[in-house]
């Protein structure tokens, strides 16, 4: 079971995505939940530009954590 993925939290694709342009370990932030299963992520490049937005499903994603904080 994958841990549970909140508003704003940080996520990283788990594959690549090559139709949207996006590689596996890229990293987002969900700026909408869209349903138990679904996330609205946009990925920011350095310059905080967006690059990306895009809705995608629990399973294309892995919640990344803060030191002390369980994966699971």
């Amino acid at each position: 079971m994958h841990p549970k993925i909140e508003l704003l939290d940080t996520v990283a694709l788990r594959d690549d995505l090559p139709g949207l342009g996006l590689l596996a370990g890229e990293v987002g932030a969900v700026v909408e939940v869209l349903g138990d299963d679904a996330f609205e992520v946009e990925f920011v490049d350095q310059t905080g530009r967006t690059y990306g937005q895009h809705a995608l499903r629990r399973e294309q994603l892995m919640r990344l954590h803060q030191k002390g904080e369980a994966l699971r």
